[in-house]
């Protein structure tokens, strides 16, 4: 190398000719959160954060929003900031990722983020300790208005094969392969699915059902079916929804087939119904409810702890309002919330 060509080359950066214990003695310390970020010092950072050979996990929430504007889904996830000296939370996009299709299906698995768009039968999943990309194996079939979750490793993914045939198909996530053909299902999805001891519950049409996998048999719920749920989540093998007709926060019991309604939470929905927010979508975070609404124009949230009593009671506590800053502001909607962990 010439002397001119060594005056122009960088010198080498002190934090990357660190040795490997010292390197990950200080990844150690940073938030896991933060540890995509972190991936993009090197090639050695991104392998040692991949790796996850830290021994420590972190709950992190990610949100497809769809802007209204564009029509277009895109990736957020929930990062805390501080502002004089307070802390709160806003959303923040990823850079660099792909659109989320518009109507695909998304499940967590552990660290990845799985996305099926079945209009193009494509498939990737998100790694997201450092938000790399790995594209899938197609989907056996195109499929339109799909929804997924996940049971024992097996992402369940159902949609209309054709306008009046719906169909499930089952990608396995240890062998990262599809393993079953496209199989005809006695029932139409409009409600979403919730999976509760290692059972998936979907709303359809005109019913709720049950899916045992052990069985491949659907059978329908008609006590779950007699609340209009949806947007629903699982916390404890417990499906909850925000009623926003009765303005109650509802609790179904898989092993007692009986709703319930969680109580304590009577001076947080007034104040819901006061500032006009109507319309919410919960999701399960680090074993707390999340439940995020809109407020005119901006999208605000609340986690609520939640605990078991005597008598099934359930009583939610320790609302955490995230409403003095907007997490985001603009013409958005919530098309998804899923809980990853780090």
């Amino acid at each position: 190398m010439s002397w001119a060509e060594k005056k122009r080359s960088p010198p080498p950066s002190p934090i990357t000719s660190l040795p490997e214990d010292v390197v990950v003695d200080i990844l150690a310390r940073v938030p896991v959160c933060d540890y995509p970020r972190v991936s993009l010092v090197s090639k050695r950072f991104r392998s040692l954060v991949s790796r996850s050979s830290l021994g420590c996990t972190e709950h992190c929430l990610y949100v497809v929003l769809r802007n209204r504007d564009d029509r277009v889904n895109r990736l957020f996830t929930l990062r805390r900031r501080k502002d004089n000296g307070n802390s709160n939370r806003r959303l923040v996009l990823i850079p660099g990722r792909p659109d989320m299709p518009p109507e695909g299906s998304f499940v967590a698995v552990g660290s990845r983020l799985y996305v099926f768009d079945g209009m193009t039968s494509s498939a990737f999943f998100i790694d997201c300790t450092s938000h790399t990309v790995q594209h899938l194996p197609k989907m056996p079939a195109p499929m339109s208005d799909t929804a997924a979750d996940v049971i024992g490793g097996r992402i369940y993914v159902i949609g209309f094969i054709s306008s009046k045939s719906e169909a499930m198909v089952v990608f396995d996530t240890e062998t990262q392969t599809w393993v079953t053909k496209p199989e005809r299902c006695e029932m139409y999805l409009s409600g979403g699915l919730a999976v509760m001891a290692c059972k998936m519950y979907a709303r359809g049409f005109e019913d709720s059902f049950v899916y045992d996998p052990k069985e491949s048999k659907w059978e329908t719920d008609e006590v779950l079916d007699s609340k209009d749920w949806e947007n629903a989540c699982v916390v404890d093998d417990v499906l909850y929804f925000y009623d926003y007709i009765d303005d109650e926060l509802r609790a179904y019991d898989p092993e007692h087939k009986c709703w319930g309604v969680v109580k304590g939470l009577d001076d947080f929905l007034a104040e819901m119904r006061r500032v006009g927010c109507h319309l919410a979508r919960t999701v399960s975070y680090a074993g707390k409810l999340v439940l995020f609404f809109h407020r005119q124009e901006i999208i605000c949230c609340a986690e609520i702890s939640l605990e078991r009593r005597k008598g099934r009671q359930i009583w939610g506590k320790d609302v955490d309002q995230w409403c003095d800053h907007a997490l985001i502001a603009g013409y958005f909607i919530i098309t998804k919330s899923l809980d990853v962990v780090l």
